[in-house]
């Protein structure tokens, strides 16, 4: 894990710097995480929105964080709560709109059906615990996860 962190500390200091390729990596590196956050935050369905928000905000205040890679984890990750509350707040404002129809004309794929829907059923599960949880419990879980 130290090479993990001393390999993202450096991407982040070169991507401070303009580097393209560093700023790649750093995304690659944290952003399967943080989108995993945001879903437990926002649902499935918005989660990539918000993210992607969240990356905005990161890339244009890049110059300005300073600190290793755990420090970076940290404030990409508060940057992306404070985005996915955000869109909490919006989406009380303002009904949801219907769902996505060409889920309903899809063809069915070569995939294990059954095998998929025992890990949804796991991950629902896992996921409506997590949501038991007081909120600052359950992004110490998620974050940790």
């Amino acid at each position: 894990m130290l090479g993990d962190d001393a390999e993202l500390t450096a991407a982040v200091l070169a991507a401070q710097d303009g580097d393209e390729t560093a700023f790649r990596t750093v995304y690659r590196s944290v952003h399967p995480r943080l989108l995993g956050y945001v879903r437990t935050l926002v649902g499935d369905p918005d989660a990539e929105d918000v993210t992607s928000e969240a990356w905005l905000q990161i890339a244009r205040d890049l110059e300005r964080f300073s600190g290793d890679a755990d420090r970076f984890r940290g404030w990409a990750a508060r940057i992306a709560r404070n985005r996915a509350l955000d869109h909490i707040r919006m989406r009380g404002r303002r009904p949801a709109i219907g769902g996505d129809e060409t889920e309903l004309t899809a063809k069915a794929g070569d995939s294990d059906t059954a095998g998929e829907a025992i890990e949804a059923l796991a991950t629902n599960s896992t996921l409506s615990l997590i949501a038991q949880l007081p909120q600052d419990q359950a992004e110490a879980v998620v974050l940790r996860v």
